[in-house]
C-alpha cells in the first residue's frame, strides 16, 4: 500500500500560463508526449483533441483557435504523478486563469522569444507573487528569429519583477539555432527541426570538451563558453530554496513546436518543483499529510459532454485521501454527499477514479449543488479562502428574446454564472439583469452557449458603467443613506450583497469622498 506521504511527495501540480500565441498549448502537448499520455504530437493541437464526442462547446475554440476553458491533464512520468492545468491565455478569460492559480503548487510561464513579456503575462505574474508561487520560465520559439538571450533575461527581471537564473542556454537563434547547452545537467543537446522526434544529445564532460567544437562549430563553441562565463559572473548559483519561496525563476530555452528543450525543462521541473503544500483555510492551516480529506471547488465546467447536459465541478484535493462513494460534507449546505462517479482527466478523456491524493484534481458530476469556492471535508467545518471574483470591466443588460423560453434562459444564466464565466447583477431600481465580464469575447461565448446548450435566445442592450464595487459599512445609517442617494445605481450580486454601479471614475471618486464611512471593494473577497 502506498502511504499518504509517498503519494504527496510524488505529486507535481502546476499551471502553464502565458500570453496568447506564446505556445502554451504546444508545450502542454509535448509534456504529455514525454509522459506517454499521447503518442503523436498534434493530438492536442490548439485544444482540439480528435475526440469521439467533440463537444459543441469547443466549437468557439475551433473557430477562434484559442483556448477558452482551463483543461486538466494528469499523467505519470518516471516516479512522479504530474497534473497540468492548461489555462486560457486570452485576457477575456483571465478570471478562469486567476482561479486556476489557486489550485496549483507552481507555475511554468511561457514567453515568446520575439515578443518578450506581454501585458497579460505581467498580470498573471502579479497573482503568482501575491501567493509566492514558485515560477519557472520557458523561453519558446528559438527556431525563429528573436531577441538576444541576455536581453530577454533583463526584460524578464524588469517586467516580471523577479530574479532569474538560466539553467539552459541557447547556441545561436533563428536560422542559426544549433541547440541548447543544459547548465543544470552539463549536457549538450543538438537541434534538428522535427516535430515528432527528440533531438540528439552529445555526451560531454564539460563545456571545454572538444566535442562541443565538433558538434556546433568553433566560433559558436567559443561564444557559448564566453556566455556561460558571463552567466556565472552575473547570476548567483541556482538556489532551490529561493525558487520555492518564489524569489528566483529558473529559465529554460527551447522550441516547443520542435519538441526541443522540453525534456530538459521537464526533468529539472520534477526534481526541483514543490509537491503539494499546506493550505491556509479560514479556520486553520491544513497540511496535505493530514488523514482527513478536504478539498475545494475551483472551477465548474458546464456540458463537458453535450449528450448529457451535465456540469462538472473540479475539486482540488488539499489533504487526506479522497475515496469514491465515501461520505463527505458539503460545508455551505451542510449536506453529506457521496460521489459514485468521480473522474480524473486526460484532457477530454475521463476515467472513473477510486481514490485520489493531495494535489490531484477530481471532477465531480454537478447538478447545481456546487459553487466556485465550495469546500468538501470529511466532516470538519473548513472554508478555503482565496477564490476572488474581480470587479468586471464591461457590462450589458441581458434581455430574453423568446418569452416562451424564459425558464431555459434562467437556468442557462444560473449555470454559466456558477461556472464563473461572468457575473450577474440585478439592478435594484428597475429589476433588470446586468451581466459583467472581463472582456468582450465573453458576451459572445455566453450568447452562443445559451443558444446551443440551453435553447435560449438572448440579446444584449448597452449600459454605460465604469465599475461595479461591493460596498459595506459598520454604520448602518451611513449605508442606508448611501443606498437612498444612489438608489438608481444600486444592484445586488447573486449572494444578495450590495453592489454600487458607478458610471464613471469621477462618480466613483466623489462617492468615496462623500461617504467616508463606506468601504468600497473591487473584488468579492473581503
Amino acid at each position: 500500500m502506498s502511504t499518504l506521504i509517498d503519494e504527496i511527495a510524488r505529486r507535481r501540480t502546476f499551471a502553464i500560463i502565458s500570453h496568447p500565441d506564446a505556445g502554451k498549448t504546444t508545450l502542454t502537448e509535448k509534456l504529455l508526449l514525454f509522459g506517454g499520455a499521447i503518442h503523436i504530437a498534434g493530438a492536442v493541437k490548439s485544444n482540439k483533441i480528435k475526440k469521439t464526442a467533440t463537444s459543441d462547446w469547443m466549437e468557439i475554440e475551433k473557430q477562434r483557435g484559442i483556448s477558452v476553458a482551463t483543461s486538466v491533464m494528469g499523467f505519470n512520468y518516471g516516479d512522479y504523478k504530474i497534473n497540468i492545468l492548461d489555462t486560457p491565455g486570452h485576457q477575456d478569460f483571465a478570471e478562469d486563469t486567476y482561479r486556476t492559480l489557486t489550485a496549483v503548487d507552481s507555475v511554468i510561464i511561457v514567453v515568446d522569444v520575439a515578443k518578450g513579456v506581454e501585458q497579460q503575462t505581467r498580470k498573471l505574474m502579479e497573482v503568482c507573487r501575491m501567493r509566492n508561487t514558485p515560477v519557472i520560465i520557458f523561453v519558446n520559439k528559438l527556431d525563429r528569429e528573436g531577441r538576444d538571450a541576455f536581453d530577454i533575461l533583463d526584460e524578464l527581471e524588469a517586467e516580471l519583477k523577479i530574479s532569474v537564473r538560466p539553467l539552459s542556454w541557447p547556441i545561436g537563434i533563428g536560422a542559426k539555432f544549433k541547440g541548447v547547452y543544459n547548465i543544470y545537467e552539463n549536457t549538450l543537446d543538438l537541434f534538428t527541426p522535427d516535430k515528432q522526434k527528440v533531438s540528439e544529445r552529445v555526451e560531454i564532460d564539460n563545456v571545454d570538451d572538444p566535442a562541443v567544437d565538433e558538434a556546433v562549430g568553433e566560433k559558436e563553441a567559443a561564444q557559448l563558453r564566453e556566455d556561460l562565463e558571463l552567466i556565472d559572473g552575473v547570476y548567483p548559483e541556482f538556489d532551490r530554496e529561493a525558487y520555492l519561496k518564489g524569489q528566483v525563476a529558473p529559465v529554460f530555452f527551447g522550441s516547443a513546436l520542435n519538441t526541443f528543450g522540453v525534456k530538459e525543462l521537464l526533468d529539472c521541473f520534477v526534481e526541483i518543483a514543490p509537491s503539494p503544500k499546506p493550505i491556509e483555510a479560514v479556520e486553520r492551516r491544513i497540511d496535505p499529510a493530514e488523514e482527513a480529506f478536504s478539498g475545494f471547488v475551483f472551477k465548474i465546467h458546464a456540458n463537458m459532454d453535450p449528450n448529457h447536459r451535465s456540469c462538472i465541478a473540479f475539486v482540488k484535493i488539499c489533504s487526506g485521501k479522497f475515496e469514491r462513494n465515501a461520505p463527505y460534507k458539503h460545508i455551505r449546505s451542510g449536506k453529506v454527499l457521496r460521489f459514485a462517479a468521480p473522474t480524473a482527466f486526460m484532457a477530454q478523456k475521463k476515467s472513473i477514479v477510486d481514490e485520489a491524493w493531495p494535489g490531484d484534481i477530481v471532477g465531480i458530476p454537478d447538478t447545481g449543488t456546487f459553487k466556485i469556492g465550495d469546500t468538501l471535508t470529511a466532516g470538519e467545518e473548513l472554508h478555503f479562502k482565496g477564490l476572488p471574483s474581480f470587479s468586471p470591466e464591461m457590462f450589458k443588460y441581458i434581455e430574453n428574446t423568446d418569452p416562451m423560453k424564459s425558464k431555459q434562459l434562467e437556468k442557462g444564466i444560473q449555470q454559466l454564472m456558477d461556472e464563473g464565466v461572468a457575473q450577474l447583477f440585478t439592478n435594484q431600481f428597475n429589476g433588470r439583469k446586468i451581466i459583467g465580464t472581463v472582456g468582450q469575447l465573453q458576451f459572445e461565448v455566453i450568447q452562443y452557449r445559451l443558444l446551443h446548450e440551453y435553447g435560449a435566445q438572448c440579446r444584449w442592450e448597452p449600459i454605460s458603467l465604469y465599475k461595479a464595487c461591493w460596498i459595506e459599512s459598520d454604520d448602518e445609517d451611513a449605508l442606508a443613506a448611501f443606498k437612498r442617494r444612489k438608489h438608481q445605481f444600486m444592484a445586488t450580486d447573486r449572494e444578495g450583497r450590495d453592489v454600487f454601479l458607478a458610471d464613471s471614475n469621477y462618480v466613483l471618486q466623489m462617492a468615496q469622498n462623500d461617504f467616508p464611512k463606506i468601504r468600497f471593494h473591487f473584488s468579492s473577497e473581503f
